[in-house]
């Protein structure tokens, strides 16, 4: 069975083919540079290059991989959560296809997408723990299947990701920041004191970095020389690196070594307090984009080791939005025996996706 995933839920554009489960290309626009003098996504933007692009990256998937229309089987798209103008060009894409070809229609919930991700790269040990870590959810599940996931804890208020790229914002770097606080933190040493690890003095599994993003405020106050004159363009951090950039190198690397231990290790505390209750998990699934993040990988390796658990880490190239997990999470529906009448309906950012598909059986989904 092939499946075209389609993924327009912030600032990436993007298509791709999962043939059987197995990745077989992708064609992706990144909207990046566009947002960055605007400091964060402009939904309006977003949308309009979502509609320019999909009909531009549509051939160049097909081409290259030498497919035609009349081959795709089923099409998944990325219904919510995320900006809802872009979702809807994505939606209407989708149904199109499905429309002109007669191929199936299977909405995905985009944050459980990012973390089926992995098992495009190693199998997945159900009953897992799944923490999501992106620039607009920090969320555990336990996932008992491709298809079951159960919350256990969900941002407040800023999640992880925003952390970074508003902490980035203080030091003029460019966005999206946290891949910069990163690079700037590597060979430093952390002071484990200067930050605090947010929102972990309670009982429950529910996250909040904005203390932790106003500690961090408070700190750069006080060290003022810290941020850089001007911000830099992308070229420049990509040719120079963020480091070379700074008038106080050792100085703002320890800062964000702090900083960036602070978010590992909160995520760390509240992923074991999970383990603990849920004591029959196998596996530890961790994604999103901040999954990306060096120390962040680092905690929860530590984590799944000390714990004897299976540790599921997407590549870097998986952490962040894709096509290609979402046309895997939709074959993984269809293989189950679930589709999507073309009525399916986006949901934006704040509101609940919901389980509404259609049982169709697996043998009529192409399994």
């Amino acid at each position: 069975m092939l499946v075209l995933g389609v993924e327009t839920s912030c600032d990436e554009t993007g298509l791709a083919l999962v043939r059987d489960g197995v990745f077989v290309a992708e064609a992706l626009a990144s909207q990046t540079d566009m947002h960055a003098v605007f400091g964060g996504v402009v939904p309006e933007i977003a949308s309009r290059e979502h509609l320019r692009m999909l009909p531009l990256l549509l051939p160049q998937l097909l081409g290259r991989t030498g497919s035609a229309l009349a081959d795709v089987d089923a099409v998944a798209v990325a219904r919510g959560p995320g900006l809802l103008g872009a979702l809807l060009v994505g939606l209407s894409f989708a149904k199109g296809l499905c429309l002109g070809t007669g191929a199936r229609l299977i909405g995905v919930n985009h944050l459980h997408a990012h973390l089926l991700a992995p098992g495009l790269e190693s199998e997945i040990g159900y009953p897992a723990l799944g923490l999501l870590v992106s620039g607009g959810h920090t969320h555990l599940y336990r996932m008992d299947g491709p298809m079951q996931f159960r919350l256990l804890g969900r941002t407040l208020d800023d999640a992880a990701g925003e952390a970074f790229d508003k902490v980035a914002k203080l030091l003029n770097l460019p966005y999206p920041g946290g891949r910069y606080l990163d690079e700037l933190a590597q060979g430093a040493t952390p002071d484990t004191h200067l930050f605090p690890r947010a929102y972990i003095h309670n009982d429950n599994l529910d996250f909040s970095f904005s203390g932790l993003k106003t500690a961090v405020a408070e700190e750069l106050g006080k060290r003022p020389h810290l941020a850089l004159a001007s911000m830099p363009t992308a070229d420049e951090l990509r040719e120079r690196g963020a480091l070379a950039l700074s008038a106080h190198p050792e100085e703002l690397a320890g800062i964000c070594a702090s900083f960036n231990w602070a978010v590992a290790e909160t995520l760390r505390i509240k992923a074991e307090r999970a383990l603990e209750r849920e004591p029959d998990l196998r596996g530890l699934v961790v994604a999103g984009g901040v999954a990306a993040n060096s120390f962040v990988r680092g905690a929860v390796a530590r984590l799944a080791r000390e714990r004897g658990l299976a540790l599921n880490l997407p590549g870097l190239a998986l952490c962040t939005d894709n096509a290609a997990m979402i046309a895997h999470a939709g074959w993984l529906a269809l293989r189950g025996g679930y589709c999507h009448a073309l009525d399916l309906e986006s949901v934006p950012r704040g509101r609940a996706v919901p389980q509404d598909w259609v049982r169709i059986g697996p043998a009529q989904a192409g399994t």
